[in-house]
């Protein structure tokens, strides 16, 4: 059109022949289609009271852009459909070939042929550069208002992070600083004022934030689907993901022209985190990744989420008290609780198995005597610790046990891997933490990793790798998984007899891992009806416990995470709910006691249910 503008040609693009014929066809197709669906979206907008459209951060300048927006785009659609159709219809009244194809425009042009000719020429020179004019106009119009991402979205989904979600960036300036923290000698040997120049830990304000996360600000088109999937959110906590993009696009609108023009040291006294992000939303935050998982154009809010505690808790320690009570435990104690090193194997104490007592091989054993099992079996905090999963783990020294795998644990040498300081945004402690467990297991020669543990299993899989450690990491549901196929396990027919049972997606399993069959394989398996939960597999809902949420108050809202979820539970009318991962765990048994319904559904994870199907007691 520019082209036909400027040199007076008609169509000069026709040569291309077939190609122009499907591109010109194509255009006047969906022309019509997009006109009936911007109808729609206006109507919806409009008259239509959608949830997530709504929110602190939509202002009413937001639904006022976006309404802009798409009367524009119809516009064009009109203009276009009117441009092709009075084209044709002048054509055939003039007799001269037109060129392309008209799919809807030409029968839009049967019902115009009543018109004078002079006025089809008019009319279609209106539309021309009206169609045109509006394009120009649009394009000027996006950079300002919300609609940039008709722009941006398509190179942001070109570059997103092909990680899994359960990955978090490596901090490689913390990882230097702690090196240097294990080994002074170090400490020296690099330039300070060179690349080993400590920058700011975490995110205060947009300086600190990468191009990619600004990119994703540019690119959010506020449809609000993370916020609408967002476990905080849906309770009735402050925290909204949309919000988090939104108010990083604005700040750098408000800030950035300063640091163009004087660089890092420009100041305005405000910044990114607490003026426009509080510590409320962020400290709600239970990483779930619904919303990233959620988001169509591939932005990952928790992310940036995590690097605003970063700064937070490393740079003011201003992390919430009970999270900085864990931190000092994990450093002390190496595990969450205030539990001592040397508890660690209390929970393999008179473990026995169908009246035979079982020795559960400690590593430091097995490596004196010269042996090198197979697997080294992560048992975790929550596995050694709490008492509710001490079952658990128990149930799945018995499979392994029945079976005989060559496996064995570390006992007391066993420390925190890490996760919930990372999460919580103690990047330092998580990476001293992931080190000396990295050189403790390579001293052992460890390859495979067994966990029942879905947050360690992410993390082992994950993120050890930036560290240097590098191994073959499995979910005891994927092992379980292998075992039912290759034969191995042989149930009970009527273990659970007239019992039906749901299962409950741990999110760091699920939507961070994307392994969803390997639970459904084992609970297929066994000798009990399975009911989905209405919103499962990458739409389930979280249990509330992740990001450290489970060793903190939660913020302001309706209700607790878990109690939104054990409505799904219940409405599944199943008698048992089961789980694979410890913090999942703790959440849905506090879930049915406050709904009253411990009594009557029992909480167990897929090991228990196993070894309950082998009659292993």
């Amino acid at each position: 059109m520019v082209i036909d503008g400027l040199s007076g040609t008609e169509r000069i693009l026709n040569f291309l022949g077939p190609v122009y014929n499907v591109v010109i066809a194509s255009g006047d197709l969906f022309a019509l289609i997009i006109a009936v669906a911007i109808v729609a979206f206006l109507s919806r907008r409009i008259f239509m009271k959608i949830k997530r459209f709504t929110g602190i951060e939509m202002k009413h300048q937001s639904h006022i852009d976006a309404n802009i927006a798409l009367t524009l785009i119809l516009l064009l659609m009109i203009s276009l459909l009117g441009m092709n159709s009075f084209y044709v219809a002048y054509a055939e009244r003039m007799g001269y070939e037109f060129h392309g194809v008209f799919p809807v425009g030409r029968i839009i042009a049967g019902w115009l042929s009543f018109i004078d000719p002079g006025i089809l020429h008019t009319l279609h020179e209106v539309n021309w550069w009206s169609h045109i004019l509006i394009i120009f106009f649009f394009a000027n119009y996006l950079p300002y208002s919300k609609h940039f991402h008709v722009f941006m979205s398509v190179p942001n989904v070109f570059l997103s992070n092909l990680d899994p979600l359960g990955k978090l960036r490596n901090m490689e300036h913390v990882t230097r600083e702690v090196k240097k923290m294990i080994n002074p000698d170090t400490a020296y040997t690099d330039d300070p004022g060179g690349e080993d120049a400590v920058p700011r830990f975490g995110v205060l304000d947009v300086e600190d934030i990468t191009w990619k996360n600004y990119l994703d600000s540019l690119s959010c088109t506020q449809c609000g689907r993370c916020t609408s999937v967002c476990p905080a959110n849906i309770t009735g906590k402050k925290l909204s993901p949309r919000k988090i993009l939104m108010d990083v696009r604005s700040r750098m609108k408000e800030k950035g022209p300063g640091l163009a023009g004087t660089g890092k040291e420009y100041s305005d006294k405000k910044s990114l985190v607490r003026d426009y992000v509080t510590g409320e939303e962020l400290w709600a935050c239970t990483t779930c990744n619904a919303c990233a998982r959620e988001c169509p154009i591939n932005i990952n809010q928790p992310s940036l989420i995590v690097d605003m505690r970063r700064y937070l808790v490393m740079e003011e320690a201003a992390g919430p008290g009970e999270l900085n009570q864990i931190f000092s435990n994990i450093e002390n104690n190496g595990a969450p609780w205030q539990f001592s090193t040397g508890d660690r194997m209390l929970w393999a104490d008179g473990l026995r198995m169908n009246d035979s007592k079982i020795e559960v091989p400690v590593m430091t054993e097995r490596f004196a005597s010269g042996k090198n099992p197979e697997y080294l079996l992560w048992i975790g905090s929550a596995g050694a610790f709490d008492d509710r999963y001490k079952n658990v783990t128990r149930a799945f020294i018995r499979i392994l046990t029945r079976l005989e795998v060559d496996y064995a644990v570390l006992g007391t040498e066993e420390s925190s891997s890490g996760d919930v300081a990372r999460r919580a945004g103690n990047e330092m402690l998580f990476q001293m933490q992931a080190l000396m467990n990295i050189e403790l297991l390579k001293g052992y020669g460890i390859k495979k990793i067994l966990t029942c543990d879905p947050h360690a299993y992410n993390t082992f899989l994950n993120e050890y790798p930036d560290l240097g450690g590098t191994f073959e990491v499995i979910h005891h549901s994927q092992f379980l998984q292998h075992l039912i196929h290759d034969g191995n396990l042989n149930f009970l027919p009527d273990a659970f007899s007239g019992k039906s049972v749901t299962f409950h997606d741990p999110c760091y399993l699920g939507r961070a891992n994307n392994e969803y069959d390997a639970p459904r394989i084992v609970l297929d398996n066994i000798p009990a009806k399975f009911v989905e939960l209405k919103r499962n597999r990458s739409f389930a809902l979280c249990c509330g416990a992740g990001g450290g949420q489970m060793f903190k108050e939660a913020e302001k809202g309706d209700k607790e995470v878990f109690m939104e979820r054990i409505l799904d539970v219940l409405d599944t009318g199943a008698d048992i709910i089961a789980t694979a991962c410890p913090y999942c765990m703790v959440m849905l048994t506090d879930g049915l006691k406050y709904s009253n319904m411990e009594e009557k559904i029992k909480n167990y994870d897929i090991a228990e249910l196993v070894a309950l199907a082998l009659n292993l007691k």
